[in-house]
């Protein structure tokens, strides 16, 4: 499988967020917006990424949209994420988005944060350098309770 990032493009939009409104990965993302079904605030929430000095790509899969990989914040505190449509999991796009993002920034240190078992997405980061670094508690919106959060490091 192919798998590439590009600028992302307004028909993008609604695969975004119908890729983010799926109950079984919000729940394994743990953390997102109090109100993922909100579609106003996801919509102004990536016009203000896309006119930001944040980067943000689209993920294709052979051509066709499989999420999106981002990299936001302050200079020094700047993180990565990513998502990635269930229908991808397990094959290998999420590590090759994630290397394609961080060859395409440079800066370092990024960080990145996952919930404590989110076994997949620590496999992905530890294989694309990422490191431990702490361990916090945090209000996981997906779950709706309180639960163990990793952050972690990709230093130079």
């Amino acid at each position: 499988m192919e798998i590439a990032l590009r600028i992302v493009e307004d028909e993008d939009l609604p695969v975004f967020f119908r890729q983010m409104t799926d109950p079984v990965s919000l729940r394994m993302a743990a953390f997102g917006p109090e109100d993922p079904t909100d579609q106003t605030a996801f919509e102004d929430r990536l016009r203000r990424v896309r006119t930001s000095c944040d980067v943000l790509r689209t993920v294709l899969a052979d051509g066709r949209v499989a999420g999106s990989a981002a990299v936001y914040g302050e200079p020094g505190e700047r993180e990565v994420t990513y998502w990635i449509d269930r229908a991808y999991w397990g094959r290998g796009v999420a590590t090759a988005a994630l290397r394609a993002l961080l060859a395409e920034v440079p800066e370092r240190p990024l960080y990145a944060r996952a919930a404590a078992d989110n076994a997949a997405s620590l496999r992905v980061l530890a294989k694309c350098g990422f490191r431990e670094s702490t361990r916090a508690r945090g209000f996981a919106n997906g779950r709706g309770e309180d639960i163990e959060e990793v952050v972690l490091v990709l230093d130079a």
